[in-house]
């Protein structure tokens, strides 16, 4: 009989820090977020090597002012280039978090990225990187034994100056973890906060051991506020 081939693999959410990193910079001054979608090369060359790369991102936050606070940090960031901001979407409103969302492009020098050293040691990016209060969220998987993590870690620390941090780690021979953290990452971070403390305090058992009041209560916020934190968090969650 043929042996099965074993499919599982290790994801890992990392919390990074990295020098030169205008996203860094700018949520860390601000109380907007980015996502980091895509990263293309600019026609501008030098050489075979880009001396820019073009990349696509969203700003979010909970209101205008934050949003419009963050973009305005991001183009008087020494690490940052051009930034074009687009008027039409690109289709990820359901899937962005925050109330106020805007997308753009924008230009930057591809030393900068962390995003080749990971790849070179073993850690592929599988969702778009989420950046907020001066800290990066990668969602990866690692291509070799779980064993080799910690070790290209600290090879991905030495080579580019960053600091990493695991938040999670999981093997399993099956996509809906990833897919119910890839949800979680929708969520903005009062949502977040919301629906985990609704969690831990039994909201969601049968029968219930904490009323919508007493979460409130428990958050210092009203019961409106919560009840809409929680429901969006929700359809974000299980709408199929």
């Amino acid at each position: 009989m043929a042996a099965v081939e074993n499919t599982s693999t290790t994801r890992l959410t990392l919390d990074l820090w990295h020098p030169d990193c205008w996203a860094i910079e700018a949520t860390g001054q601000t109380n907007g977020g980015v996502l980091a979608h895509a990263i293309y090369n600019s026609p501008q060359t030098d050489g075979e090597h880009p001396r820019t790369v073009q990349g696509l991102f969203t700003a979010f936050g909970d209101d205008e002012d934050s949003v419009t606070a963050l973009l305005d940090a991001i183009r008087a960031s020494e690490h940052s280039g051009e930034l074009l901001e687009l008027q039409e979407r690109f289709g990820r409103a359901r899937n962005a978090p925050g109330n106020v969302v805007r997308e753009f492009f924008l230009e930057y020098d591809p030393g900068d990225m962390v995003c080749p050293t990971l790849l070179e040691y073993g850690f592929i990016h599988s969702a778009p990187v989420r950046i907020e209060d001066g800290r990066e969220r990668w969602q990866v998987c690692f291509l070799d034994d779980r064993s080799e993590i910690e070790p290209a870690l600290d090879d991905v620390q030495r080579a580019s100056g960053a600091e990493v941090e695991i938040d999670s780690i999981t093997t399993s021979e099956a996509g809906a973890a990833a897919e119910r953290e890839l949800r979680v990452d929708t969520l903005t971070t009062q949502q977040r906060h919301v629906f985990d403390h609704a969690q831990e305090a039994g909201y969601y058992e049968w029968p219930r051991q904490a009323s919508t009041r007493e979460l409130a209560a428990d958050l210092d916020v009203s019961k409106t506020t919560l009840l809409e934190h929680l429901r969006k968090a929700e359809a974000k969650l299980l709408d199929p």
